[in-house]
């Protein structure tokens, strides 16, 4: 008798190699000696939104470009027989035109003459991490300055506004010319005080299992009904998405303040502007929650894609900042709030810009019930 079934054990057989590639979190490709994809695992398939039996039918040059560093690193690869690695590679696929910015870690398969394993792990990750502590930090300063503004300036605006009233019952037409853009500067400086003022509210705000497909239905509605009334949706939603936790009031003005930013920049007279609005559920991003050693999964994400010019490279790292804007008349707080409201909710808010096509993302956790299982979401 075996020793496992005299201790009443059962013996488990090891996984195979293909299913530990396939759990693996990270884009994995095998590259034949012709450059034929040879195996790719289920990361992957998401990374190239290709399936894996279509990639195996091609070559790496159909996925990657020809001229990308990486054919480089595969041929140098093997002509070393070593393992070589390249950081902050720029990979734009030919087929979505996305580009993004991966490092790329590459060996010898065996024994397998010239066949290549590849790895890529994406940047932005990491970068997406950095860059919400820092809205966060800046969300955080802007609370104390709207605090400080409204009591400071509110206050005085109204003693200019009254005197300019007063003046304008006694002067001449052109005097009242002058103090009509008296009141009507201080109702605009008044107007940007109490959108700093939301920063300020520290308030809890009650959050529950919410359906985002009815808040997109909703910010849909709103704006087909007036500023995007010219321009043409496409929704690309994942039916079986959990709910997310939050609260539905927050998400609609996020989510109609990009859809307004993405109308404005599409214009007014565009006739071919097109907005998508999209969900689908990732694994594998996880945030910490502040002031805890909790790690909250971020899988529900939104995305908010329009085809107007595009967002500048040097407006781009400081574009959820109070006061960066590209509008003429624009204040430069919708997208700060944005990431403060998405913050508060334990999310990311990022912009993948790429010409012609600028997509803003939410990264959102998912609701669940006190057993773990899944919670009925709000309409």
């Amino acid at each position: 008798m075996s020793a496992d079934k005299q201790h009443g054990t059962r013996s488990i057989a090891p996984p195979t190699s293909e299913a530990v590639i396939n759990a693996l979190p990270l884009p994995v490709i095998t590259i034949g000696a012709d450059d034929r994809i040879l195996h790719v695992n289920h990361a992957a398939e998401t990374f190239f939104d290709h399936s894996a039996r279509l990639m195996q039918r091609r070559h790496l040059r159909d996925i990657i470009p020809f001229s990308s560093p990486i054919s480089a690193l595969v041929a140098e690869v093997r002509r070393r027989r070593a393992s070589v690695s390249e950081y902050g590679v720029e990979l734009v696929q030919p087929r979505s035109g996305l580009e993004r910015n991966v490092d790329v870690f590459a060996t010898p398969l065996g024994d397998e003459e010239d066949s290549v394993v590849m790895m890529l792990q994406e940047r932005t990750i990491a970068d997406k991490m950095n860059r919400q502590l820092t809205h966060r930090g800046a969300a955080r300063s802007m609370i104390a300055l709207g605090a400080m503004l409204a009591h400071e300036i509110k206050n005085p605006l109204a003693g200019i506004r009254g005197a300019a009233q007063l003046l304008e019952q006694s002067g001449t037409e052109d005097d009242r010319l002058l103090t009509r853009l008296i009141c009507d500067e201080s109702d605009r400086i008044v107007r940007i005080v109490e959108r700093m003022e939301l920063f300020g509210d520290e308030r809890p705000v009650e959050r529950g299992p919410v359906n985002v497909h009815g808040v997109l239905d909703q910010v849909k509605r709103s704006a087909q009904s007036g500023f995007a009334r010219h321009i043409r949706f496409v929704e690309t939603y994942d039916p079986s998405l959990p709910p997310v936790l939050g609260n539905r009031d927050q998400l609609i003005q996020v989510i109609l303040n990009l859809v307004k930013n993405a109308a404005e920049a599409i214009g007014a007279d565009a006739v071919d502007g097109e907005i998508t609005l999209s969900t689908a559920f990732r694994t594998g991003l996880k945030m910490q929650v502040p002031g805890t050693r909790e790690r909250v999964s971020l899988p529900i994400e939104v995305a908010v894609r329009d085809n107007g010019p595009g967002v500048s490279a040097e407006l781009l790292p400081d574009l959820f900042d109070p006061f960066v804007t590209t509008k003429a008349q624009g204040s430069g707080l919708g997208l700060a709030l944005a990431a403060k409201i998405i913050g508060d909710h334990g999310g990311i808010v990022e912009c993948d810009p790429v010409p012609r096509r600028t997509t803003f993302r939410l990264l959102l956790p998912m609701s669940s019930a006190r057993d773990g299982r899944e919670s009925a979401a709000e309409q």
